[in-house]
């Protein structure tokens, strides 16, 4: 069942201009062995794309019909998925992040509620953060016994090919995931390099792009914390680039990677052979070949 909401983003009242949130709810079930989309749910400019089955899950394409976020823009996105259903997510392009004007900024909220032996893969294209930009993401993960959820993401300090830089106003990230009741990871980032000596010795030094990978989930254990790190340590970062990364254990189910380097694809590599390290062992599944390059 499918009910979309066309109106545009700012209506006026009295005068006023009122930014609307642009809202994407789809929810996810097992039916025979094969996930499927059980509803779904969308205002412009956010709708699902595409929803294909994957060897085995569903593979959901979001797109944004947009230009990206502008100033005031909101986004709220909440993705249920059922018992031992099983999805892939992920966008079709970056997400691009435009100017604001003080106040003013713009927000993604993001919910992934899982149920019961629930698996979700949220593998996004990076965010860019134009000149100007101000940006607050706010993600939550509800787990429960036996789901898995993982993620990464790629951050972008500009357009840096026409030399844009660190131009933003702010970046504010905030992670929290649950596993039933209990909040068993918490993490909030804020970046503002006005205020922040990011080239700074010991900070982020020649570094502008930085990645993060989580993978939550009860099933794990320390020989999954051991694959990754091993990964870390193999790979081979491409000539000309400078690459740094680290992973951890987190209070309870997870697992944490940060890495940064000096451009965005190195990233983007380095987070697809995790994921396929993931998948393999945790999941006994194989890499997934659709993506364009893969």
């Amino acid at each position: 069942m499918e009910l979309a909401d066309q109106q545009p983003r700012e209506t006026s009242i009295d005068g006023e201009v009122v930014i609307r949130t642009s809202v994407l709810r789809a929810a996810f079930a097992s039916r025979l062995g094969r996930t499927v989309v059980e509803t779904k749910f969308h205002t412009a400019p956010i709708k699902i794309a595409k929803a294909f089955p994957l060897e085995g899950q569903l593979g959901i394409i979001v797109m944004d019909v947009s230009p990206g976020l502008l100033s005031g823009d909101r986004y709220a996105l909440e993705w249920t998925c059922g018992e031992s259903s099983h999805v892939m997510i992920t966008n079709q392009s970056y997400t691009k992040v435009h100017p604001s004007k003080p106040p003013e900024d713009s927000s993604m909220q993001q919910t992934f509620e899982l149920a019961e032996n629930a698996i979700v893969e949220h593998m996004p294209e990076p965010v860019m953060l134009y000149k100007d930009a101000a940006f607050r993401n706010n993600t939550r993960v509800n787990l429960s016994q036996g789901s898995v959820w993982l993620q990464a993401e790629v951050l972008c300090p500009g357009r840096s090919l026409r030399g844009e830089r660190f131009g933003y106003r702010s970046y504010r990230n905030t992670i929290s995931v649950y596993y039933g009741e209990e909040l068993i990871f918490f993490q909030r980032q804020q970046i503002e390099p006005e205020r922040h000596a990011l080239a700074a010795a010991g900070c982020w030094e020649e570094l502008t792009h930085s990645a993060t990978f989580y993978v939550f989930s009860d099933r794990l254990d320390g020989s999954h914390l051991e694959l990754l790190q091993q990964k870390l340590d193999r790979f081979v970062t491409p000539e000309g680039h400078n690459l740094v990364s680290g992973a951890s254990l987190t209070h309870r189910f997870g697992i944490a990677v940060s890495a940064m380097s000096t451009a965005a694809w190195p990233l983007q590599q380095l987070m697809r052979e995790l994921w396929e390290a993931v998948r393999a062992s945790l999941l006994e599944k194989q890499p997934l070949r659709f993506l364009q390059g893969s």
